[in-house]
C-alpha cells in the first residue's frame, strides 16, 4: 500500500431513474497524519561527518517532508538530529532516516531541494518526545483552526 495520498472517483446511484454523480475526494493513506511544522535539523550522511542544516515542512511518526540546500539520492540513509523548543529549553530528537523520494525541482530558485525522510530508527526515548510533540503541534493547529 502507497503511503502517499491519491485522488479518487467515486459514482453514487441515486436511484432508477436518477442519474449518477461522479465525484473526486482526497482519500489519506499514510499509517500517520501528517502535522505542518516547521523544525529545523542538523544531518549528515551516515558514514559523514560533515554536518548540513535543513527544515521540516510537515512530520509524523514515520517521517519528514524537509527541504535541503543539497541534492541527496533516494535511497541515502541519513543521521538527523531534530531541534525544538519545550518551554525554557532546546530539545533534540536524534535518529536515522532514509530519503524515500525526492523533488529536486520544487524549491529551484530558492536552491533547496525537497525531500521525504522515513524514520528507520531513533535514540531510545526519542519517539515518545516525537509523538508528544506532534500531539501539541496538532492540539495548537484545532485549537487556531
Amino acid at each position: 500500500m502507497s503511503s502517499r495520498k491519491f485522488l479518487t472517483t467515486v459514482r453514487r446511484k441515486r436511484g432508477k431513474d436518477k442519474k449518477s454523480k461522479e465525484g473526486v475526494f482526497v482519500v489519506e493513506r499514510r499509517k500517520h497524519p501528517r502535522i505542518s511544522v516547521e523544525l529545523p535539523f542538523e544531518y549528515s550522511g551516515a558514514d559523514s561527518k560533515e554536518i548540513h542544516g535543513g527544515v521540516s515542512a510537515n512530520a509524523s511518526e514515520g517521517g519528514l517532508l524537509v527541504y535541503l540546500p543539497e541534492a541527496i539520492e533516494i535511497g541515502a540513509a541519513l543521521k538527523i538530529e531534530i531541534l525544538f523548543v519545550k518551554g525554557p529549553e532546546l530539545n533534540t530528537m536524534k535518529g536515522i532516516a532514509k530519503v524515500v523520494w525526492s523533488d529536486l525541482a520544487a524549491k529551484e530558485s530558492w536552491r533547496e531541494n525537497r525531500y521525504g525522510l522515513q524514520f528507520q530508527s531513533f535514540q531510545e526515548g526519542d519517539l515518545d518526545k516525537l509523538k508528544i510533540l506532534l500531539k501539541e503541534v496538532g492540539r495548537t493547529h484545532e485549537r487556531l483552526g
